[in-house]
């Protein structure tokens, strides 16, 4: 009777136990195949416990983004000073990097070589955010009856030595091509002048029939007011305008979501925001107001009329941040 419990009970055995146990080491199982990279999430924010000034000043792309964190972080309680000041990316710059005025620096570039050196000359190491992705409108008139899209060659001469639209293609009217631009203080404008005309900022500068604003609010009036304007400037000034202007694409493709995010549309660009660790150890109200732009940017970057960086790009500006207060 005892061999036939035993026998028993080792065919319960193999009835309960899975297959081939006895014959490997279990293994872990495999990992699902990761389709898309899971967002970094921050320490939450509490505004009504922070005091004290923020000033930030530069780029008037990134002007309107940083307008509407900020309102949002007043709304939720924030009790210090909030300035931010719209003079363009290059003259943002010089206050941060040679005056040292600013806690934040807002940028639709980025940092160059001499900027950064009068930054480290007065003991700021600049730390770069990104905060989203821009595509540069180029626009003409509601009237502008004649073009809806351009080459990359035919925008170069539109912004050079061609004076009238039939000078760049003969089927266009033979009219003064009235050119709106950003200045050159502006972010916008370095973008445009490397990417269509190479670096060659004296040819847009020498062109007949050009004006020239840091306010894009007056390029759009500018462009608006003849069929034969043109003008560029960042897209969410277009989509606030888009009922009294065209945009026109660019070698056949439309700045969109998906052109933009796919780096296919020709003038898309990243923006950000410069900062530095000390002023982020120094200043609670800095760091924290990073925190909360970081962490909410995507909820309200659409609403303003930019396009979302990737959660790739998004997650290393949160890391950086994560980096930085984890060595207080």
């Amino acid at each position: 009777m005892r061999y036939v419990f035993l026998f028993g009970l080792v065919l319960a055995v193999l009835f309960i136990v899975p297959s081939g146990v006895f014959a490997q080491t279990p293994q872990p199982a495999a990992s699902p195949a990761v389709t898309a990279e899971a967002p970094i999430q921050l320490p939450e924010v509490n505004p009504m416990e922070m005091k004290g000034p923020v000033v930030s000043a530069g780029s008037s792309t990134v002007y309107p983004l940083s307008e509407k964190i900020a309102s949002m972080f007043k709304d939720e309680g924030f009790q210090g000073n909030m300035t931010i000041d719209n003079i363009g990316s290059g003259a943002g710059f010089e206050r941060f990097c040679k005056a040292g005025e600013t806690d934040i620096s807002n940028a639709s570039r980025k940092i160059n070589d001499t900027e950064l050196a009068a930054c480290q000359k007065i003991g700021r190491q600049p730390l770069a955010f990104r905060i989203g992705t821009d595509g540069i409108a180029v626009v003409v008139s509601k009237d502008n009856t004649f073009v809806k899209d351009v080459t990359s060659a035919e925008l170069a001469k539109i912004y050079s030595d061609a004076e009238m639209w039939s000078d760049v293609n003969p089927s266009w009217p033979k009219e003064r091509i009235l050119r709106f631009s950003p200045g050159t203080d502006s972010g916008t404008f370095d973008y445009f002048v490397e990417v269509i005309l190479g670096k060659g900022k004296d040819l847009l500068l020498k062109a007949k029939n050009l004006q020239l604003s840091e306010d894009d609010n007056v390029l759009v009036q500018g462009v608006e007011g003849s069929p034969y304007a043109i003008g560029y400037f960042g897209y969410a000034y277009y989509n606030e305008n888009k009922d009294r202007l065209n945009a026109l694409s660019i070698d056949g493709v439309v700045p969109s979501a998906e052109t933009v995010e796919a780096n296919k549309y020709k003038l898309s660009r990243p923006l950000f925001i410069y900062t530095t660790a000390d002023i982020m150890k120094a200043k609670t109200q800095v760091n924290q107001l990073i925190n909360y732009y970081l962490s909410n940017v995507n909820d309200v970057i659409g609403k303003v009329g930019y396009f979302p960086a990737s959660v790739a790009s998004l997650n290393a500006a949160k890391q950086m941040w994560l980096d930085v207060n984890q060595k207080k």
